[in-house]
C-alpha cells in the first residue's frame, strides 16, 4: 500500500507507475477527496476550538452564578455540527482507504519499461536443451503410459483443470516437495512453516490479492475465508502487526501448500495436462528484510530458486519482467522458466519479487532502526521455490528414454527409493 501523503506529495511518480503497469486506476477522484477531507478536518478543528472556548465561558459563568443559556445553546449547535462533519469525514475516509487499495506498487527505477511480456529482458540461461534422438513424447502421453496421473477420473471428483496423481506419480510429486523443502532448509537456511491453506480477508488484502483479484479466488462466504492462491499469503502475515528486531533480519521462511486459483488460463493446448491448473502444489520462499538490503536479497532469492532447477538438472532461463508485465504488488520481479522438450518452449516455474514496503504497510510489519531508534516498515520478498506441475512436465520430458521409462535425477533417489520409473 502507498501512503496517502506519498501520493499527495508525489502525484507524477504515482501516475507514472499507473501508466507503466497498464493500470486503469484514476487517482483524480482520490486527490479530490483528499482535498475535501482536509477541508472538513480544518472546519471540525475550528469548531472543536470554538466548543472548548464556549465550554470555558459556560464554566466561568456558572462559577459566578451568571446565566449561560445562550452559550449552552451555542455549544449544543456546535456539537451537532461537529457530529455531522465527523460522519462526513468517516464516509470520505472509507472511500479514500478503499481507493488506495487499488493503487499498485511503485515500479523500481531499474525495471525495463514495456507494455507486455514481449519487452521482458532475457538475463541468463543455464544448462543445455536436451537432445533426444527419438520421437519426443509430451508429459501427458508419458504420464498416462506410466500411470502417473489420471485426468479423466479427476474430472469426476472436481471437474477440469484439477490433477489426480496416482501410484508412483503421487510418490514422485511428494518426493519433489520433500526434496525442495529439505534443500531450502538445509542448504539455503530457511525456516519451515506448515500454514493453513485458508486465509481471512485481511490476510489476503495485506499481500495485495484483495480487492483487485477477488474474482480469481475460491471464496467460502459462510466462514469469510479464501482458499490461498499461494503460501505467500499466510507466510507474509506471520508477523502481521508486529515489530521485528533489526538484528533478526533477514527472516527467511519456506512452506509447502496446495494453491488454488479459479482462473486457469486460456482454452486450448496450454490448459491440457499439468500446464495450468485450478489446484497445484508449490514450495514457497518468503523473506522479511532490511530496506537497505532488499535488492541484494532479491538476487539471493533468485539464486535459491535457481539452485533447485540446477540440482534437478533442468535447462532454464531467467527473465526480468518489464513494467507492464509486473504484478500488482511487485516493485521488481524475475521469472524462472524451465524448458519443455515436447512443446519446445519455456514454462514459468517461479516468480521472485521484491515488494519493498508495499505489503509491510498493509500488514503493519516494522522494525526499529538502531542508529536512529525510529520505527520503519521493512521490505518483503517472495519467490516460488518452486511450483511442482511444470517441474513435473520438464522432468518427465527431459529424462524420458526411448523404451518409455523415465530416468530420475540422483537428488530424488533418496526420496522415491528408485532411479528409474518403468512402464508397468
Amino acid at each position: 500500500m502507498i501512503s496517502l501523503k506519498f501520493i499527495r506529495d508525489n502525484i507524477d511518480i504515482v501516475r507514472d507507475t499507473l501508466f507503466k503497469k497498464q493500470s486503469d486506476m484514476d487517482i483524480t477522484k482520490l486527490l479530490d477527496l483528499d482535498v475535501k477531507h482536509r477541508e472538513y478536518l480544518y472546519k471540525v478543528e475550528k469548531l472543536r476550538a470554538e466548543k472548548n472556548s464556549v465550554s470555558m465561558t459556560v464554566a466561568e459563568k456558572k462559577k459566578n452564578r451568571k446565566d449561560a443559556t445562550s452559550e449552552i445553546n451555542c455549544m449544543q449547535s456546535v456539537s451537532k455540527n461537529i457530529k455531522e462533519i465527523d460522519k462526513e469525514l468517516k464516509g470520505i475516509e472509507d472511500v479514500i482507504n478503499e481507493l488506495i487499495l487499488h493503487i499498485p506498487n511503485l515500479v523500481h527505477s531499474s525495471v525495463p519499461e514495456g507494455k507486455d511480456k514481449t519487452k521482458n529482458i532475457h538475463i541468463k540461461e543455464w544448462g543445455k536443451k536436451p537432445e533426444l534422438k527419438f520421437k519426443i513424447r509430451d508429459h501427458i502421453e508419458i504420464g498416462e503410459s506410466l500411470e502417473l496421473f489420471n485426468f479423466k477420473r479427476a474430472v469426476k471428483m472436481a471437474g477440469a483443470s484439477f490433477p489426480l496423481y496416482t501410484g508412483i506419480g503421487a510418490q514422485l510429486e511428494r518426493a519433489l516437495i520433500n526434496f525442495m523443502l529439505d534443500f531450502h532448509i538445509e542448504k539455503n537456511g530457511y525456516h519451515e512453516l506448515f500454514p493453513p491453506f485458508l486465509a481471512n480477508r485481511q490476510a489476503m488484502q495485506n499481500t495485495g490479492q484483495l480487492p483487485k483479484f477477488e474474482d480469481d479466488m475460491y471464496h467460502i462466504p459462510k466462514d469469510h475465508l479464501f482458499c490461498i492462491p499461494t503460501a505467500e499469503v499466510p507466510l507474509t502475515n506471520y508477523y502481521q502487526g508486529e515489530i521485528i528486531q533489526e538484528s533478526d533480519l533477514p527472516c527467511k521462511f519456506t512452506a509447502y501448500t496446495a494453491c488454488f486459483r479459479r482462473e486457469a488460463g486460456s482454452y486450448g493446448h496450454e490448459t491440457k495436462g499439468l500446464s495450468r491448473l485450478h489446484q497445484f502444489n508449490k514450495v514457497e520462499l518468503v523473506k522479511f528484510v532490511h530496506p537497505d538490503q532488499s535488492y541484494l536479497e532479491l538476487e539471493f532469492l533468485v539464486k535459491d530458486a535457481e539452485a533447485i532447477l540446477q540440482a534437478l538438472g533442468l535447462h532454464y532461463r531467467i527473465i526480468e519482467l518489464c513494467s507492464g508485465d509486473l504484478s500488482f504488488s511487485a516493485a521488481k520481479c524475475y521469472d524462472l522458466e524451465v524448458w519443455s522438450p515436447a512443446d519446445k518452449k519455456y514454462l514459468e516455474v517461479s516468480s521472485c519479487s521484491n515488494f519493498e514496503d508495499f505489503q509491510a504497510r498493509r500488514s503493519d510489519i516494522r522494525f526499529r532502526r538502531k542508529t536512529s531508534g525510529n520505527l520503519e516498515f521493512l521490505h518483503t520478498l517472495n519467490g516460488s521455490g518452486v511450483a511442482t506441475p511444470r517441474i513435473m512436465i520438464a522432468l518427465l520430458e527431459t529424462y524420458q528414454k526411448e523404451d518409455g521409462s523415465i530416468e530420475l535425477p540422483s537428488v530424488l533417489h533418496p526420496y522415491i527409493k528408485k532411479d528409474t520409473i518403468s512402464v508397468p
